[in-house]
C-alpha cells in the first residue's frame, strides 16, 4: 500500500523532500505533482527496476519511453548533444515551465531510457518540489502522467486513480496543478523544429520564439 504525503510545490517540506528522494533512492515509484498534470516517475539511473514498475503501473507497452524532469537548466548540456539552437532558443524562452523539448541523447542517457532513434524528451518544470527532488537525487526524473494509459491526466491530487496511489510506492498530493495542462513537445532534434503535441503552450508563442 503506497503513502501519502500532502506538500506545498512552491514552498516544500524539507522533510517530504527526504522521504521523496529516499524513496527513488531505494528503487521506488513516486506519484508527484508539477506545475502541467500530476506524473509517475522514478529515478532515471541504468538498471532501475523501478522503471518496468512504472509501465506496469500505468498499463502502458513498454516500447515507449518516458521523458526526464531535470533540476537545472544546465542540465540540458548534460543529458543532450549536438544541440541545436532551436532547442536553446526555447529552452531560454520558456524554461522552467510546460515545454518538453525532444534531442539527442547524450552518453549520460542510458540506453534504456532512450528511443529508438536515440533521443530522450527533457523538460524542466516550474515546480521548486520536482527540481529539488531531482537535484537531491543527482539524476533525472524519469516520469509519464499518472494515469492509466489512455485515460485522461490527473490534474489534482483527488484525481489520482486509487490504484496508482496504491501500486505507487509514495504520492505527493499538493493540490490542484497550477496549469492543468499537458506540456507541449517540439522535436529540436532536426534542421526544423517539429511541434509533436500542442499542449500548455501555444503553437503561436513557440513559433514566435525561434523566429
Amino acid at each position: 500500500m503506497g503513502r501519502l504525503l500532502m506538500v506545498d510545490q512552491n514552498n516544500p517540506d524539507r522533510a517530504v523532500i527526504d522521504q521523496a528522494v529516499a524513496t527513488l533512492a531505494f528503487g521506488g515509484v513516486l506519484v508527484m505533482p508539477t506545475d502541467s498534470v500530476y506524473g509517475i516517475g522514478c529515478a532515471a539511473q541504468p538498471n532501475n527496476t523501478a522503471l518496468e514498475r512504472i509501465f506496469f503501473i500505468k498499463r502502458r507497452d513498454r516500447s515507449q519511453t518516458l521523458p526526464w524532469l531535470i533540476a537545472d537548466a544546465g542540465d540540458l548540456m548534460r543529458y543532450a548533444e549536438n544541440l541545436t539552437p532551436a532547442a536553446v532558443a526555447l529552452a531560454t524562452a520558456f524554461w522552467p515551465g510546460a515545454l518538453t523539448l525532444v534531442v539527442r541523447a547524450s552518453e549520460e542517457v542510458a540506453p534504456e531510457y532512450r528511443n529508438a532513434d536515440g533521443t530522450i524528451a527533457l523538460r524542466l518544470p516550474n515546480s521548486n518540489l520536482v527540481r529539488e527532488i531531482a537535484r537531491r537525487c543527482g539524476c533525472a526524473l524519469a516520469t509519464t502522467s499518472a494515469n492509466t494509459h489512455g485515460e485522461a491526466a490527473a490534474i489534482s491530487g483527488s484525481t489520482v486513480e486509487e490504484r496508482i496511489v496504491m501500486n505507487a510506492d509514495l504520492t505527493l498530493d499538493a493540490g490542484p496543478a497550477p496549469i492543468a495542462i499537458a506540456s507541449t513537445i517540439v522535436d529540436v532534434t532536426g534542421a526544423k523544429p517539429r511541434i509533436l503535441r500542442e499542449g500548455a503552450i501555444p503553437r503561436e508563442r513557440i513559433l514566435a520564439a525561434l523566429m
